[in-house]
Parts: C-alpha cells; structure tokens; sequence
C-alpha cells in the first residue's frame, strides 16, 4: 500500500479541467446575456421616458396655444379643431400648426369630449403606423362648443410616432 501513496507516477486527467472551464465559461457567456439585456432594457425605458417627456411638453404648449383658444383664455375653441382637423379648409394653418411644435417629429394630436359625442384628430398625413411604436401623453382641457355658454370638458393628446431614429 505504501508503494501507492508514495509512487508519484501519476495519470493526468485532464476532464476535471474541461469541466471546470467549461463551467466559467458558461458563467460568463450567462453573466454577459443578463447584463446586455438589463443595458437594452434601460436604453429603452430612457428613451420611452424622453419622448414621453417630448410628447407632454408638446401637448402642453397645444394647450395654450393662442389660436386654439376660444372666448377665454381656458377655453379650446371647437370650430378652430374643425379647421385644424380638416387640413383643406386652410392648409397655411395647418402647416404652421405642425411646424410651431416640431417640424421634425411625426405626430398627431387628437381632440375629444369625455362625453365622447365629440371627437377630432388633427394630423400632418403620417399617421400610418406599420409596427411603429407610439407614445401619447394627454392633458384635460374645456372645450367650447359654440358659444361660451355651452363647453364640455374634454382631453387633449399628442400621440408621437416612433421614427426610425432608434
């Protein structure tokens, strides 16, 4: 038995290396994945944020915007929505309309009631979407119906569509 213990001829088994490389290997490639992804997942949730960021400060200055306003100063005037809504009645405030807020984004803004009785969508023609995504941000607002007396509350959205500025 002591010729066993004390024999220092010894057989490599180099299995017990692959093995354990094989393992940190793995390890890493794992480690590697989960951070790449925790990386996009954050990229997108930042850039999300940032345009929604975009899209409430747009929606926001829609809101005051003087021509939309209507008797008063709170008020959003349903018969300039009418005009805004149909680009052919007057292109010129139209054009200008999309290009005071952001004459390099695509977006469009949609206009309605909280009854629902009343709906607008005023649009630049790139509306289509084809798998795009869109993020919308809304504020609420008074909308005058004709005259002073008769207004209905009511929301504003900006809804932007995602460019292909990823």
């Amino acid at each position: 038995m002591s010729s066993f213990t004390s024999d220092e001829r010894a057989l490599l088994e180099p299995n017990n290396d692959i093995i354990a490389t094989a393992l940190v290997v793995i390890g890493f490639v794992v480690f590697a994945a989960i951070l790449s992804k925790t990386y996009i997942a954050f990229n997108d949730n930042s850039h999300a944020l940032e345009n929604y960021e975009q899209a409430a400060m747009i929606v926001n200055d829609i809101a005051s915007y003087p021509p939309l306003q209507g008797s008063r100063q709170e008020l959003i005037s349903a018969q300039t929505l009418d005009l805004l809504a149909d680009s052919s009645q007057d292109p010129q405030s139209h054009y200008m309309f999309f290009h005071r807020f952001s004459s390099n984004l695509d977006f469009y803004v949609e206009a309605r009631t909280d009854d629902g009785n009343y709906h607008w969508t005023i649009s630049n023609g790139n509306t289509a979407l084809n798998g795009r995504d869109v993020i919308a941000a809304s504020v609420p607002v008074v909308i005058e119906l004709g005259s002073n007396a008769r207004c209905e509350p009511g929301t504003i959205t900006v809804k932007l569509v995602q460019n292909g500025w990823n």
